[in-house]
């Protein structure tokens, strides 16, 4: 067995794009080998901004020779299968074996290869895989590249290292040929360095100031920049990030510490960390104070790719660098604070929102009497006129200065130019926390104010689109209107808002139509009777009420019927939407989907409070010996019911005109206590309880199974015990439909 050692060098690879290469290198030597009947387990690949390498273990020198058959059509199939036979398995039509198969002539490959060296499969390979490498973007060079037939890569190649047990693979690709000879540190080496294979490859590029693994810079540089900012006794802000993209610009990374001036500690701290992390690749540190708070200081971590003589002469360069990066930050943050942000809140007229809904400044019109509504209407707890006094200003910073250069600081921005402004601390806390929860793992806003602006702007982005029928589809969401419904229900859910989601899309989706009925009425133009009009291609042909049949052109009115049946056909397709999510949402928590729907099924249930504290306790008493009973039981009388097509009569226990027996009159009990305690307990939005009122009909329905015969030869027992079943699911029935529970 023997250690494959492949080194394609080249000029400076982008950090950002050498994990990809990492995994499309492995992929595609993968794929030759496999392709060549080499098993490849033991396979390491790493990269710097100079080389990608690949070492893969234990290898053959030798494949094994292979004889196999393979059965084929039968002899008198068309041609065109045979010959795809024949192709699939390498072999010529006169190649072929006939044997009968189950009284029928056959047609059989025998494929006989004889074992061939791994250092030929490995040298025809190489190219391949250099040719078939996906980069995000590649590129010619040289006299070559006047052929769009040459070699592209991501940056020119200059290497190709390529042993096997040492000894070299010979391949050639557009004149570059393999060997055993790559170079060292760009600053700190010199010449050629020559590799014995691939056990010694990493040391001695180790030895030429070159650490090969990735994995090994990027710890030099995680712990290089705490123990220089624990030196001066601060704390490096950690960003994994920042940490494989340095690791990704160096091939011998030193981190080294550096000062910046303190005025620029007046610029907001999040401006600084992204000024140098964006521009610079810089790390930014903390200083905490006696009473243990934490604050930016104004030290920097910059990592060199070099072992400086003097490294407060690299220090001191980068610094310079960053001064100015920082003087740029500095003039647009005071440059922004000469306008108000209502000022500011003007410039939103000019930027289109979406031609069919507006200006952004009409986004927020919309989001500001969403807002002020949630709060007049007591869904959210919040001061009407501040909510509506935020939300006027929530968009305005993205006509600052400072956001037009970091976009990620939008919403950010807004809230330190209101706080500098004087405006009441709820204002500024909600322009600055208006876009959360925008991830996964982020914050749910819980000040009244902030939740007010935050659910009706996205609200409004959901109704809107819903509204102009831009819905997602498949993998396709360019609006983010998943990731905002998913916002809206952790806002709910988190904050515990009592309200009816079809109230919210109502109100929403009718703001939201009056920019877009302005859109149809200004872009359609004149129509029949001078009316405006528009095609509708979802309503029918004809419409008597307003006289138009011309191929579904409607006359177009405010006023007009289909304009509300877009709007309520919007709310539809919104509810929709929200339980698919809810769904996914609490699948990921650990609810299963089936509980959502077997509360869904009995209607009118759009609290999500109330839904899901339904659902967590109906999952918690299924989950019990008592639940999983209850519910055999519930499914064994439905399908009674259904198997007789009963329709119960309804009379209860007055229908009995004999002696019921011992379980069937327990039965009777039970449901007579049980039934109206699991409705009162539904009605109090005590669900917890419902489920135990639900839990005393476990042992009689087992016992009814058990002692009682329903069909019974006497109709009237027959007819009672039937109608008790029904009553039984009923009372069931009456927490959540047990039919969609699974189990």
């Amino acid at each position: 067995m023997a250690d494959f050692l492949l080194e394609l060098r080249s000029e400076e690879i982008p950090a950002r794009m050498q994990k990809g290469a990492r995994a499309e290198l492995e992929k595609l030597l993968r794929r030759e080998m496999d392709a060549a009947g080499v098993s490849v387990s033991d396979l390491t690949v790493w990269s710097t901004p100079r080389r990608l390498a690949l070492i893969a273990g234990g290898l053959p020198l030798e494949t094994d020779a292979v004889h196999d058959e393979a059965k084929g059509p039968p002899v008198g199939a068309p041609d065109q299968a045979v010959d795809g036979f024949c192709r699939k398995n390498g072999v010529s039509r006169d190649q072929l074996e006939v044997r009968e198969v189950k009284g029928r002539e056959t047609y059989f490959a025998v494929i006989e290869r004889p074992g061939q060296a791994v250092a030929d499969l490995l040298a025809a390979a190489i190219p391949v895989i250099i040719r078939d490498f996906s980069w995000p973007k590649s590129m010619r060079w040289g006299d070559a590249s006047i052929s769009s037939e040459s070699t592209k890569w991501v940056r020119p190649l200059s290497g190709i290292i390529a042993l096997l047990d040492g000894e070299v693979v010979p391949c050639v690709t557009d004149g570059l040929a393999s060997g055993r000879d790559t170079m060292g540190h760009r600053f700190h080496s010199t010449g050629p360095i020559t590799i014995a294979g691939a056990d010694d490859y990493a040391e001695t590029l180790r030895a030429a100031s070159v650490l090969v693994d990735h994995e090994e810079r990027a710890g030099i540089i995680r712990e290089g920049a705490r123990k220089a900012a624990k030196a001066v006794g601060l704390t490096v802000v950690e960003d994994e990030g920042l940490v494989v993209e340095n690791a990704g610009l160096t091939e011998w990374p030193v981190p080294l510490l550096g000062r910046f001036e303190d005025d620029f500690l007046d610029v907001p701290p999040e401006t600084i960390q992204l000024t140098a992390r964006v521009n610079q690749k810089y790390f930014v540190c903390e200083q905490r104070a006696p009473d243990g708070t934490t604050s930016l200081a104004n030290a920097f971590i910059c990592t060199a790719n070099i072992a400086a003589d003097d490294p407060a002469v690299v220090v001191d360069g980068n610094r310079k660098v960053l001064a100015a990066r920082l003087a740029d930050a500095r003039f647009f943050w005071e440059l922004d604070q000469k306008k108000t942000l209502a000022e500011h809140a003007k410039g939103l007229e000019r930027i289109t929102f979406h031609e069919k809904l507006g200006t952004v400044a009409d986004k927020v019109d919309r989001v500001a009497k969403l807002a002020r509504w949630l709060c007049e209407e007591g869904i959210v707890k919040g001061d009407p006129d501040l909510a509506e006094q935020a939300a006027r200003l929530c968009k305005a910073d993205l006509v600052t200065e400072m956001v037009g250069e970091f976009p990620e600081l939008q919403g950010l921005m807004g809230g330190y130019y209101a706080a500098k402004e004087g405006l009441p601390v709820e204002v500024s806390n909600a322009i600055r926390d208006h876009y959360k929860p925008v991830g996964q793992g982020d914050d749910v806003p819980t000040a009244p104010v902030t939740v007010a602006v935050s659910l009706a702007d996205k609200l409004d982005t959901l109704a809107s689109f819903f509204v102009i029928d831009e819905k997602p589809t498949g993998s396709k969401d360019p609006f983010a209107l998943r990731r905002a419904v998913i916002a809206v229900l952790r806002q709910i859910e988190d904050t515990d808002l009592r309200v009816r989601w079809s109230a919210l899309f109502e109100i929403a989706t009718e703001k939201t139509y009056q920019p877009y009925l302005a859109y149809l009425l200004t872009s359609i133009g004149p129509g029949a009777d001078g009316l405006e009009v528009y095609r509708w291609p979802e309503f029918p042909d004809q419409d008597e009420e307003y006289g138009v049949t011309a191929d579904v052109v409607f006359a177009f009115r405010s006023d007009a019927k289909f304009v509300s049946d877009a709007i309520a056909r919007a709310n539809v397709d919104l509810a929709v939407f929200l339980i698919d999510r809810l769904k996914v949402q609490q699948r990921e928590a650990g609810v299963r989907h089936y509980l959502i729907d077997a509360v869904f099924a009995l209607g009118g249930e759009d609290d999500l409070v109330r839904l899901l504290a339904r659902v967590k306790a109906l999952q918690s008493f299924i989950e019990t010996d008592n639940g999983k009973n209850l519910l055999a039981g519930y499914k064994r009388a439905a399908n009674i019911l259904k198997k007789e097509e009963w329709t119960a009569s309804d009379q209860g226990d007055a229908s009995l005109n004999y002696v019921p027996e011992n379980a069937e009159q327990a039965l009777i009990d039970a449901l007579a206590a049980a039934a109206p305690k699991a409705a009162s307990a539904v009605t109090e939005e005590r669900f917890e309880d419902a489920m135990a009122a639900l839990a005393t009909l476990r042992a009689p329905i087992d016992a009814f199974f058990e002692d009682v015969t329903v069909n019974d030869s006497d109709p009237a027992k027959r007819e009672a015990r039937l109608n008790l079943l029904a009553r039984f699911t009923k009372a069931v029935g009456n927490v959540a439909d047990f039919s969609r529970i699974e189990g």
